[in-house]
């Protein structure tokens, strides 16, 4: 028998789970997120200690980690990126960066240059790059930038300006990272050159990430497969995650999403996953999360790159709940993991949504100290509660029949069964680890998108390679090649440009390699 360890790192908890080769939960662990590694470290020593096993049979470790979203809002940590836009003269109204937050902006860039180059839609060329003259950007970020992002138009199209552009900066910095955007987002320059700017800022953290994770593990005795999460609910490899830590925001959300389709046996279905600070919505379609259709902001920055659909509201057990004038706030701050020291119902004096939704008789939990509590009043403020998650049900929704919900997260106790606008909700044995669950369950995927013309090709061959590329890059990323198939193919013709030119989407699903 062989075993798995899933990690989710919460902004209020850390939640761990040890399951077995038939995908059963061995052992599972919750504490809060005080110092990240020693919550890692403790966590797996709880789970091996509890469940006895012998250490040589952990075979696989996953992590979930907030940590790159965290850094990006609280501009904390971040490299100093220098920027390369391929698109001079073509793409020069609009500054690179433009509209960033100026604190985000000044923590992150002060190098950016547009040098010649760019493609039309089709793959024509609108200009040679110069190479002296990136050779002369370059040497001029050298010594004063951590990383690089190069940027070229229609690059998902045609990478291969971006390509030169990369080896030049190899030459002249040979360690220097460097983050190309055909390999990050889609189509809409300016987001994708926000996307991947992002990325050449996260490349400290993401390292940080993913040696402190090695080291938890060794500090245990435990020399596993490491795999981080990614958010479209699926798994890469360290180096693969070191080269790509963008595609780690919004992995926890997902994580709960992949736990709660396996609890459940649901595969189309409403996830709400409530923790310590929000309660995270999302739609499940064939056993994976919808992505969103939007350009998704980011600590104020607008990307482009695969997002699940998400949504987020200022609701969970610690969010503090104030009255005035009889009127009810909820939210949206929270006490986060000293709920156990600040509400009111473990003797402190801030009144949190774990305390209404005890005094309103929701949940019960041993110990509570509910004499503080006015009945009346923890009833008012938690049909508050209900409302809002019940416009948040609805705004996620894609037609008004109603829907099965599945309820995920040590906050799920906040909620009533009767929630509008749902015919069924489930509340499955382990609820409260579906995160960690689903980080030690995911698969591994590839997806590419791309532009095409139809002018020189089939549409048959268009498709093809697609699914081709798809899964090459899930095999890079440490699929299974005998387990890989195409899950999801999707074309868009582009009307607006002449000619034919075809957007091509296609993701690839294996199990994980071993």
């Amino acid at each position: 028998m062989t075993y798995r360890i899933g990690i989710d790192i919460g902004g209020t908890n850390t939640d761990a789970v040890l399951i077995d080769e038939n995908m059963n939960i061995v052992s599972k662990y919750k504490t809060t997120t005080k110092n990240i590694m020693d919550s890692i470290k403790e966590s797996i020593a709880f789970v091996l200690n509890d469940s006895g096993i012998d250490k040589h049979v952990v075979t696989h470790a996953m992590l979930g980690t907030t940590q790159c979203t965290n850094a990006i809002v609280e501009r904390k940590g971040l490299n100093k990126v220098g920027v390369i836009r391929i698109g001079y003269p073509a793409a020069t109204a609009i500054p690179p960066l433009f509209d960033w937050p100026r604190d985000l902006l000044n923590e992150v860039c002060h190098h950016k240059y547009i040098v010649s180059g760019g493609y039309e839609y089709n793959g024509e060329e609108i200009i040679p790059i110069d190479r002296e003259e990136i050779i002369d950007a370059v040497k001029k970020m050298q010594g004063h930038v951590q990383s690089i992002a190069v940027t070229g138009i229609h690059s998902p199209v045609r990478k291969t300006q971006e390509n030169i552009v990369f080896n030049i900066i190899k030459d002249i910095c040979p360690d220097i990272p460097v983050s190309l955007s055909h390999e990050i987002g889609s189509l809409g320059l300016l987001e994708r050159e926000n996307a991947t700017v992002l990325n050449a800022a996260l490349q400290n953290v993401i390292r940080m990430i993913v040696q402190g994770f090695q080291e938890a593990l060794h500090d245990n005795g435990l020399y596993p497969q490491i795999f981080i999460c990614q958010n479209d609910g699926t798994l890469m490899k360290p180096n693969f995650a070191l080269k790509y830590p963008i595609f780690t925001i919004g992995c926890g959300p997902t994580n709960s999403v992949r736990g709660a389709v396996h609890l459940s046996g649901l595969e189309n279905t409403l996830i709400i996953d409530i923790g310590g600070t929000t309660t995270d919505i999302g739609v499940v379609k064939k056993g994976f999360p919808r992505e969103s259709s939007i350009a998704v902001e980011i600590g104020g920055v607008r990307t482009n790159f695969r997002m699940p659909d998400i949504l987020s509201i200022g609701l969970g057990g610690g969010t503090i709940i104030r009255q005035k004038d009889g009127d009810f706030q909820i939210g949206p701050d929270s006490v986060g993991h000293h709920l156990t020291e600040q509400g009111i119902i473990f003797g402190g004096n801030i009144l949190t949504a774990t305390d209404v939704a005890i005094g309103a008789g929701i949940a019960m939990l041993n110990g509570a100290r509910t004499e503080q509590l006015n009945k009346s009043v923890c009833r008012s403020a938690h049909n508050i509660m209900m409302q809002l998650v019940e416009e948040a049900i609805d705004r996620m929704k894609t037609s008004n029949s109603d829907v099965p919900v599945v309820l995920t997260g040590g906050g799920s106790i906040l909620l009533s069964e009767n929630l509008a606008g749902t015919h069924q909700v489930i509340k499955p044995d382990h609820y409260e680890v579906a995160n960690a669950l689903g980080a030690a369950l995911n698969d591994v995927s590839g997806e590419i998108e791309s532009v095409y013309s139809l002018d020189k090709y089939t549409y048959q061959e268009v498709i093809e390679d697609a699914k081709q590329h798809a899964i090459q890059r899930a095999k890079a990323a440490g699929a299974d090649p005998d387990t890989v198939n195409i899950v999801s193919v999707e074309d868009i013709p582009l009307a607006y440009m002449p000619g034919n030119a075809l957007v091509v989407k296609v993701k690839a699903v294996g199990k994980l390699g071993m």
